[in-house]
């Protein structure tokens, strides 16, 4: 089987990062009989360097065109004088919004003997194996009215954080579909008290998750609390 991979490592540790894992898909690969089409573009600083652009258009058009898209890092002390829209993170927020990304998948686990390398305490820390989803699609990052006016000294800055049903639906839906997959507990984290947005979140992913879990588990618990 023949993969399209565009490397985007970016800056800083990216391009480390994204030779090693090259070399570990590579012998995946040859494992299980992949073919490796690998294409290396520019996005973030190094964009910017080579383009003018944190995104250049055929680095876009790699990524479109690509089976999967290996991402290094973005960003730097170097890039922080640059305008808005060409700081190097705007680069991968407007990939991220062209190729329709909404759930960024994290996993944390501590594995076995490396209890004491973590900032907790090695009780608090043992045995940890949890998947984080923060939401991506719908949030201030995308979709931004963002202003900043004022005269220097008094100038205020205001950004606008919009969500729609289907936008929280759909990574309701990954986080519960996943959950059924590995413990069966999902923890949704909201500011209910205070912001329409999390009333809306908690409203969608309640609902979503009981029409999910009535299928396979019996009792689910309130939101503010892990499904069970």
């Amino acid at each position: 089987m023949l993969l399209k991979i565009a490397v985007v490592a970016g800056d800083g540790i990216g391009p480390e990062v994204t030779d090693e894992a090259l070399r570990v898909l590579e012998s995946v690969g040859q494992v299980f009989g992949h073919q490796l089409s690998i294409t290396k573009k520019d996005i973030g600083g190094a964009g910017l360097l080579s383009s003018d652009d944190p995104l250049p258009k055929d680095t876009l058009r790699a990524c479109v065109s690509s089976n999967a898209v290996l991402l290094g890092a973005v960003g730097g002390p170097a890039f922080d004088k640059y305008a808005g829209h060409l700081r190097p993170e705007a680069g991968l927020l407007r990939l991220r919004r062209e190729l329709g990304v909404f759930a960024n998948l994290r996993p944390a686990i501590c594995f076995s003997g490396l209890e004491d390398c973590s900032p907790l305490r090695p009780e608090l820390v043992r045995g940890t194996d949890m998947m984080i989803g923060p939401r991506v699609a719908g949030r201030t990052l995308f979709w931004r009215a963002a202003l900043i006016h004022g005269p220097s000294g008094s100038r205020v800055a205001t950004d606008t954080m919009r969500y729609g049903e289907q936008e929280i639906e759909r990574i309701a839906e990954v986080a519960f579909e996943l959950a059924k997959t590995r413990r069966g507990k999902v923890l949704s984290i909201d500011k209910a008290n205070v912001l329409d947005c999390s009333r809306l979140w908690r409203e969608v992913v309640t609902r979503v998750g009981a029409n999910i879990l009535r299928c396979s588990f019996r009792t689910c618990m309130w939101i503010r609390r892990p499904w069970c």
